[in-house]
C-alpha cells in the first residue's frame, strides 16, 4: 500500500482534527499504533504542523466520514489527479538539447565511479553514443580541456533509480563472470582440448627426476660433524690399576 506524503506529519492532523482511531491511523500511515498514541500524548513530534491529506488530493472527506462511522474500516487513498510519468520504453533515450553539452560530464564521471558499466548501459542510461563514450575514456574528446565530471542525476540525465539498477546489473554480470567487462584472459580463448593437455602436463612430475634426485641419492649426502671425531684405539694397552690391598696393606687380625 501506498503511504503518504510527510506521514508523520499526516498522522498529526488526523489525530487533532478527526475521531479515527489509533489503529486506522497508524495503518494509512505506515506507523506504529503505539508512536500513534505518543503523538496524540505529545511525546512524538511535539510541534510539528499537521499535513492536511485532504488538500493535496490524497484522501477525501466522505472517506473520513466512513471511517470514523465504522471503527474496523481502513482508510483508502484517493486516487492520484496528477498522470504519474509512464515509464520509458526500450530504446534510445531523448535527450533535450539544453542538457546535450552535459553529457560528456556524466560520461566522465560514469567511467570513473562505476568502471563495471559497459558502454551500452552507459549509452541507454544518458542517450549518448558509442563513440562519445570512447572519445572521453581515450581523453580525445574535442572538449576534453573544458569536462568536469558530474553526477549524472544531478545534470537531470537519470533518475537516482535507474543508475541503481544499471549498477546492480552491471556488477552482477560481472560477479559471475570474475572478469573486468570488455577484458578476457589467455585461458578463456585457448581451445578445451589445449588447455587440459597443459594442465595435465604441469601436474605430471618425470619418474626419472624423482629417482635420480642428487637429494636422493648416499653419495651426495654430507657425512654429520660427529664422523670426523676420533675413535679410541682398543690396541692401546691400558694402564695397570692398583689394587686396594696394595694401597691401603693388608687388614690386620686380631
Amino acid at each position: 500500500m501506498a503511504l503518504p506524503l510527510m506521514p508523520k506529519a499526516t498522522a498529526v492532523w488526523l489525530v487533532d482534527h478527526t475521531m479515527l482511531t489509533f489503529e486506522q491511523i497508524s495503518e494509512f500511515c505506515g506507523l506504529h499504533s503505539l508512536e500513534v498514541q505518543a503523538i496524540a500524548d505529545g511525546e512524538v513530534a511535539p510541534g510539528m504542523q499537521g499535513l492536511d491529506p485532504t488538500v493535496n488530493g490524497q484522501l477525501i472527506k466522505e472517506e473520513i466520514k466512513r471511517c470514523e462511522l465504522d471503527p474496523s474500516a481502513r482508510l483508502e487513498m484517493s486516487k492520484p489527479t496528477v498522470p504519474l510519468p509512464k515509464s520509458r520504453q526500450k530504446g534510445t533515450r531523448y535527450t533535450p538539447i539544453s542538457k546535450r553539452q552535459d553529457r560528456p560530464d556524466a560520461i566522465a564521471w560514469l567511467l570513473r565511479s562505476h568502471p563495471e558499466l559497459s558502454d551500452a548501459q552507459i549509452s541507454r542510461l544518458i542517450g549518448t553514443t558509442k563513440p562519445t563514450i570512447t572519445a572521453v575514456r581515450e581523453k580525445t574528446h574535442r572538449n576534453m580541456p573544458s569536462i568536469n565530471p558530474q553526477s549524472p542525476i544531478y545534470l537531470g540525465l537519470c533518475s537516482a533509480s535507474e543508475l541503481e539498477k544499471m549498477v546492480m546489473i552491471a556488477r552482477t554480470r560481472v560477479g559471475n563472470h570474475d572478469t573486468v567487462p570488455g577484458k578476457t584472459t589467455e585461458s578463456d580463448t585457448m581451445p578445451t582440448e589445449i588447455l587440459a593437455k597443459t594442465t595435465q602436463d604441469t601436474l605430471q612430475v618425470p619418474e626419472e627426476s624423482i629417482t635420480n634426485s642428487p637429494s636422493q641419492t648416499s653419495e651426495n649426502v654430507p657425512l654429520p660433524p660427529w664422523n670426523d671425531m676420533p675413535v679410541a684405539n682398543p690396541s692401546v694397552e691400558e694402564e695397570d690399576i692398583p689394587s686396594v690391598s696394595e694401597v691401603f696393606g693388608t687388614k690386620p687380625t686380631n
